[in-house]
């Protein structure tokens, strides 16, 4: 019997916050991942000016070059975010603006999966959504489904590690890892 092939997967978190909630599920990551699937965490977009074509002409930065190396290298990116303003937060639209300038374009053909959640009971839906119309721009492949929301995310994590602790949404997580896994062996 054959194994599947291993899968690279490569966290894009959208959230800057020491603290943040979203940071704790991506931490989660790793340990969802099914069998043949190693997940790691892209560079972060601290760093990145805020997208001018006057810096553009003068070269491309260094941290954008980092994170775009670094999304051409796994096979698949899980774009874990919260909702800022009933959008895409602006740092993570601003890292997304700076990659799409490069050549070849990193997310060009490059499977998707989406997480996202709020404290509220809407779950960052709406950055998911234009998250996806920025992702249909940048020819990436996004799974459709399962789709993860989660909806009082505070909630879901443990009181004193801060860590994601709710089993219910673990296991929603697994389930996405798992069909984003046989998506990427599908389009890969």
């Amino acid at each position: 019997m054959s194994h599947p092939r291993p899968i690279k997967l490569g966290i894009l978190l959208g959230s800057l916050r020491r603290g943040s909630f979203h940071g704790a599920v991506a931490r989660a990551l790793p340990g969802l991942a099914p069998d043949g699937v190693t997940i790691s965490q892209l560079p972060s977009f601290r760093d990145f000016p805020i997208y001018d074509a006057d810096i553009q002409a003068e070269g491309i930065p260094g941290p954008v070059e980092l994170l775009a190396e670094a999304i051409r290298s796994v096979d698949g990116v899980v774009i874990v975010t919260p909702e800022y303003n009933y959008s895409v937060p602006g740092g993570l639209k601003n890292a997304l603006d700076w990659v799409s300038r490069l050549q070849p374009q990193p997310f060009a053909g490059k499977p998707v999966a989406i997480q996202s959640g709020s404290i509220g009971p809407i779950a960052g839906s709406r950055a998911q959504y234009h998250l996806r119309q920025i992702m249909v721009f940048l020819d990436a492949l996004v799974l459709n489904k399962p789709e993860i929301m989660i909806g009082t995310i505070q909630s879901k994590l443990d009181e004193t590690t801060g860590e994601l602790s709710d089993e219910t949404t673990r296991g929603f997580i697994g389930k996405q890892l798992e069909a984003f896994a046989a998506y990427v062996r599908k389009v890969g």
